[in-house]
């Protein structure tokens, strides 16, 4: 670990920390040795300063080349990378940016380990999302218009929101390999391949239909999946209601957030170990407004805690209802409709909405002094995913995939692919135990992958198409002429689509080749190398995809997962238009270049944290970038020797230090983790202010012989190429143009440094070398001298002794002495030296 800072830091806390150390050294400016005999000698390959429009130049070059075109190579190892289809339902803001960004830097890292990287790029273009964009934008509903031309809308969205994305994940320096051609959710072929699935799995029995109470949008008018409900909080009323215990007259107040639920109340329960209750076991509660007679039951989920202790149980108030409804035989009364509104059975309140019913219930139930008193209370509220509507729970008939019956084996999956964090895992692993029912995979949407079944016209009879084409029922002639029940020649087309999802979990099938691709699926295969993604869809994208590989190859679905976090905005809310806090990439590219913002995304958190994006990290990794090209136009100057001549021990002790960096980087950059860039920054403003400081003047020639001035020169560059290398992955475009104008290739076809044990005799001086290199910059500052100032006499620690010819010309000391203490004597971080000016 360097002495000179946390590894798990941030760069942009630590940078004030080096202001005072580099504005006190000169930084190598070679600039002060102009006039001298030298200057004629070196001249710079690079220009003064790093223009991040040159990125544009080198997207390019890169294109041109074809750079990271997957090409299959006999032998070489394969990483294959299931990119996360980005959703192309709205513009891309810088969280996008960044977080494809660090898949990219796997992806690079990965080529440079020396493995054949297949990295396509999809866009996912199915689903509710874009329909409800559609509505949003166009204002229309969908339910108002054609479906031909709501879907033509749809793809005019899509292509327009597509477009913004491509050109970003070009901008960025992506290097997918088919950016001109992404594939897409919604193409014939991707679609084709999902009803292949449907079919194969509806075959084998794993897809059933069937009419149960479902999560229910009434804004999106579609049923929706458990993992597609979110939760917000609310304030919310909470109403203390009179019901009547018939039997004993007495009043049992019952406290509910639903009052407009009422009509469908089949039962109240208390639990049986609430003393208060216990009396009323088996006796019968009457239902105000509706005057029914309901069953007072005693059982274990009420929660005596909540309210008065005595709960409604109407269907369907929550899933908690569903459930208590099955197992206590309970005749459900459906009491909302698919529009959100109240049913016939409401009595007078039929045809409202579920907020206007529950206002005029409130109000008659006043009227009639029925209510004891009303609270309000924080309230955890189930709301779709998409449209962030309250959800009901309403009756329907919907297709299933079974996948209750697969837990444990996705458990076991889970225990065989590694997660990146570790405990990411557990993310997964919390879904996987809170899932209880089948998965609905039907939609009541137009927008999606339609699901291929024909019904016969006479007696209903499903009809499947065979698997290898992409159909569409609702509009395309039935494949088949006739019932092979009845005989009958008509049929009827289904109009319901899949789950988003449902195309979505088979992205590593598609990429990979799965049945539409023999000779591709022998190459990649299943599992996929790696599945990339956001923490936020753990439970959805991850989870389904690893079901549906499993049901369909028996396999794991991939070998490595990787989990981020958030991208937030500086205060670490979420980044939103109605709070106004939304950055869009192009203006911080335009400002700053693709570089800083992809530096910026790799510093600022370890996986699976939330990233606070702050455009001050941009600037401060502006700069960095730039400190970086000033060091390798320093050493730009000076030709690389073709031999390895004899090193100084101040070369040794960089060089040690240099091994300690790539190890360390190393073990980071394999579990996928690039915080530790972090420490590759600091080892750059380390090695200018240090070694460079150090063999700047051997690096002239000035006092030192040509093997020694060479052995500078070797160094640096030996230095400069690890750095170059082992940033390539964040900092693509800068330092290949480096590497391309120093070295004449491209660092993106180099292989990482050679991973070797450090000598630790020199690792031991480091400690040392900084503290009196730290204390001998501040003693010049504090006395008002320039850093070129010369010394009279240096007493220096006996360790530095092999240091001596470098320290002295690096300090402009006439005279250095080891192992005494003599003139002013300084201490810095427990290390003593002493300074004589006269």
């Amino acid at each position: 670990m360097l002495p000179i800072g946390n590894s798990r830091k941030s760069y942009f806390v630590r940078e004030n920390e080096h202001s005072s150390e580099h504005n006190a050294s000169s930084l190598f400016k070679f600039e002060n040795y102009k006039g001298s005999n030298m200057s004629a000698r070196f001249e710079p390959k690079l220009p003064k300063r790093w223009d991040p429009k040159l990125e544009e130049e080198l997207i390019k070059i890169w294109q041109e080349e074809r750079l990271y075109e997957f090409k299959y190579e006999e032998g070489k190892p394969i990483f294959s990378i299931d990119t996360p289809p980005p959703y192309a339902s709205g513009r891309w803001h810088v969280g996008g940016a960044i977080h494809y960004s660090q898949i990219d830097m796997i992806a690079r890292y990965m080529r440079l380990r020396g493995y054949n990287v297949y990295f396509p790029m999809g866009i996912d273009r199915n689903g509710l999302p874009i329909e409800v964009q559609v509505e949003k934008e166009f204002g229309l509903r969908i339910w108002e218009v054609d479906r031909e031309y709501f879907i033509n809308k749809c793809k005019e969205l899509l292509d327009k929101y597509e477009k913004q994305i491509l050109y970003i994940c070009r901008r960025m320096g992506f290097s997918m390999f088919n950016l001109d051609n992404p594939y897409r959710t919604d193409s014939p072929e991707y679609r084709a391949l999902t009803q292949a699935t449907f079919i194969k799995l509806w075959k084998e029995g794993l897809i059933y239909e069937d009419y149960r109470p479902n999560n229910y949008c009434p804004r999106c008018r579609t049923t929706i999946a458990d993992a597609e409900v979110e939760y917000k909080e609310e304030e919310t009323e909470l109403v203390y209601i009179k019901f009547k215990v018939k039997e004993t007259g007495e009043e049992l107040i019952i406290a509910t957030t639903r009052p407009e639920l009422l009509g469908a109340c089949a039962a109240v329960t208390v639990h049986p170990d609430d003393d208060r209750y216990k009396h009323l076991h088996g006796k019968h509660a009457i239902v105000p407004i509706y005057e029914r007679e309901v069953p007072i039951i005693p059982h274990k989920e009420t929660l005596m805690e909540f309210g008065t202790g005595v709960m409604m149980l109407c269907s369907y108030g929550d899933t908690r209802d569903v459930r208590l409804f099955r197992e206590l035989k309970l005749k459900p009364i459906i009491l909302i409709n698919e529009e959100g509104k109240l049913t016939e059975n409401a009595g007078k309140y039929a045809g409202l909405t579920v907020k206007e019913a529950r206002r005029r219930i409130v109000e008659d139930l006043k009227k009639m002094g029925l209510i004891e008193k009303i609270e309000k209370i924080k309230h955890r509220v189930p709301i779709c995913w998409r449209c962030k509507t309250p959800i009901e729970i309403i009756p329907m008939k919907e297709f299933y995939l079974k996948q209750v019956d697969f837990l444990n084996a996705i458990r076991n999956i889970a225990d065989k692919m590694k997660f990146h964090p570790s405990h990411a895992k557990q993310l997964l692993l919390n879904w996987v135990n809170s899932v209880t029912t089948d998965w609905p995979i039907s939609r009541r949407r137009w927008y999606g992958t339609e699901i291929p079944i024909w019904y016969c016209k006479k007696c209903g009879t499903p009809h499947l198409p065979p698997p290898g084409r992409y159909y569409r029922p609702w509009k395309d002639k039935p494949p088949f002429e006739k019932c092979v029940k009845c005989g009958h020649t008509e049929f009827v087309g289904e109009e319901r689509t899949l789950d988003t999802w449902m195309d979505s979990s088979i992205s590593p099938l598609f990429i990979s080749g799965w049945m539409r691709d023999k000779e591709l699926f022998k190459v990649i295969g299943i599992p996929v190398s790696l599945r990339p993604q956001g923490k936020e869809i753990v439970r959805t994208w991850l989870y389904y995809t690893l079901l549906r590989v499993y049901m369909l190859t028996k396999k794991p679905a991939f070998e490595h997962v990787w989990i981020s976090g958030l991208v937030m905005d500086a205060q670490g809310r979420k980044m939103s238009k109605s709070l106004g806090n939304v950055v869009y990439p192009e203006g911080i590219i335009e400002k700053y270049g693709a570089d800083a913002l992809r530096l910026a995304g790799a510093t600022a958190a370890m996986l699976l944290e939330d990233i606070r994006f702050d455009e001050r990290r941009v600037a401060a990794c502006a700069k960095f970038i730039q400190k970086l090209w000033s060091i390798a136009r320093f050493i730009s100057m000076f030709p690389e020797p073709e031999k390895k001549p004899e090193l100084m021990p101040s070369d040794k002790w960089i060089i040690a230090e240099t091994y300690s960096l790539i190890k360390r980087v190393t073990e980071y950059f394999d579990d996928f983790e690039f915080f530790a860039t972090n420490e590759l920054m600091n080892f750059v403003w380390f090695f200018a202010d240090h070694y460079i400081e150090m063999a700047k003047d051997r690096a002239y020639g000035a006092g030192f012989n040509e093997e020694e001035q060479k052995a500078a020169w070797w160094t640096l560059h030996f230095v400069l190429k690890a750095i170059l290398i082992m940033l390539a992955p964040i900092i693509p475009f800068v330092t290949d143009y480096i590497y391309r104008k120093l070295y004449g290739k491209s660092v993106h076809n180099e292989l990482w440094p050679e991973v070797r044990e450090p000598d630790k005799n020199y690792l031991k001086l480091t400690k040392i070398i900084t503290a009196v290199n730290s204390a001998i910059w501040k003693f010049k500052k504090n006395k008002g001298l320039s850093l070129k100032a010369k010394v009279k006499v240096l007493y220096l620690p006996l360790e530095l002794k092999p240091f001596e010819k470098d320290l002295k010309a690096m300090h402009r000391a006439e005279i250095v002495k080891f192992g005494e203490l003599a003139g002013e004597i300084i201490e810095n971080e427990g290390v003593k030296i002493g300074i004589d000016l006269a």
